[in-house]
């Protein structure tokens, strides 16, 4: 698709020229035979770049008339790239780290004023995996950065986007960080991890690098594999896998405690029913209460670090503490009939202990308990809960 408006111009015009003045093969001098101009969108805004490019004069060289471009162009943009380097780095931490769709990172950079298109910006995630992709085969630099360190502490693990899709291996070292091997599988059996193994194995033989220590989640495969691989080499269960099966069981009682305060404080959308119309300051501030109830249930935690449920009930605590102040300010026993509702909904009841009664069987003459219900008219505060109100 054809461009619909302009380019936007560059504010600032900026020039390059080549530090070396002579021919690197003849060491003959290289004059300037052209400018080339070209527009680098960054994050800074738009530079117009003027391009001064030497050439060999010396008909008997092998780099004779061939261009010789500024060093410091690389440093602004990809060849034949209309977005700098910056942009492309944005874009790939919005995308992979972040986890960004292609049109939240269009948004986020046409906030920032970057003029790109949405298409553009695919082009560029593109660029960002094309480039990660040659870092992570520059064998060069990884023979080095593991010569000096010495040893690798190898992890191994896998990743699955959906049921029946192929798995994808990575063996990384824990050091440095540095990705050794990534290979996508139909099966992670016993025998195809052990190549995988085998194959890493050969490359740091080849650097004299020893493998100190493997650390995995623990899968029966994977734990055969490295002993046939690597016997002798120590095998450790990952610390993240170790403490997200250690906090599972706390984690399963937080969410059951959420759930049963949740059904608690149902309720909310007939109270802001109720208060349609009305202007006065205690609909306004039910209102408020209204919103900070919703906040707290829609607010979710990150296990098993942060407990959800405990936070709940703190929120909510306090949230019952701030509409119980109010009603004793306001100067009367009783709240009004919002209020009521409102201080009922926040209130977080602890749960009934102990085992429920069964249901009636057909031909007893035991009653069910009822149930506590509200009727519009009639609003009137439980008795546990103006018990708790009155010690506060």
């Amino acid at each position: 698709m054809a461009r619909r408006q302009p380019r936007p111009a560059a504010a600032r015009q900026y020039t390059l020229a080549p530090y070396q003045t002579r021919c690197a093969h003849c060491g003959g001098s290289a004059h300037v035979a052209y400018h080339s101009r070209r527009t680098v969108v960054t994050l800074d805004g738009a530079y117009r770049l003027t391009l001064a490019v030497r050439r060999c004069q010396e008909p008997t060289c092998p780099l004779y008339h061939r261009a010789y471009r500024p060093e410091e162009e690389g440093h602004w943009a990809l060849p034949h790239g209309e977005f700098g380097l910056d942009v492309i780095a944005l874009i790939g931490r919005l995308r992979f780290a972040e986890h960004r769709s292609v049109p939240e990172i269009h948004q986020h950079l046409l906030a920032r004023g970057v003029p790109i298109a949405e298409r553009s910006v695919t082009h560029q995630v593109q660029r960002y995996e094309e480039l990660v992709a040659l870092r992570l085969a520059d064998r060069a630099r990884l023979r080095d950065r593991l010569a000096q360190q010495g040893q690798v502490i190898l992890a191994l693990d896998g990743l699955q986007p959906d049921v029946g899709h192929e798995v994808l291996w990575v063996l990384r070292d824990c050091l440095s960080g540095e990705i050794l091997l990534a290979r996508s599988l139909l099966s992670g059996t016993q025998g195809d991890l052990a190549a995988l193994l085998r194959e890493v194995k050969t490359t740091l033989e080849a650097l004299a690098v020893p493998i100190r220590g493997v650390i995995s989640d623990g899968q029966q495969p994977i734990r055969t594999a490295v002993a046939l691989v690597l016997p002798g080499v120590p095998h450790q269960l990952c610390q993240f896998h170790y403490l997200r099966e250690a906090a599972k069981p706390v984690f399963a009682a937080d969410r059951h405690a959420k759930v049963r305060l949740k059904k608690e404080v149902r309720g909310v959308r007939p109270i802001e029913r109720a208060l349609e119309g009305r202007e006065d300051d205690e609909a306004t501030a039910s209102r408020g209460y209204c919103l900070a109830v919703r906040a707290a249930v829609t607010d979710d935690g990150r296990p098993p670090l942060c407990a959800s449920g405990l936070k709940l009930h703190d929120r909510l605590a306090a949230i019952h503490a701030s509409i119980g102040r109010v009603a004793e300010r306001g100067g009367s026993r009783w709240p009004s009939a919002t209020s009521t509702v409102c201080l009922t909904a926040a209130s977080p009841r602890r749960p009934a202990t102990g085992r429920r009664s069964a249901r009636p069987t057909r031909g007893s003459t035991r009653r069910r308990a009822s149930s506590r219900t509200t009727t519009p008219g009639r609003l009137r505060l439980s008795a546990p809960t103006t018990r708790r109100c009155s010690r506060r």
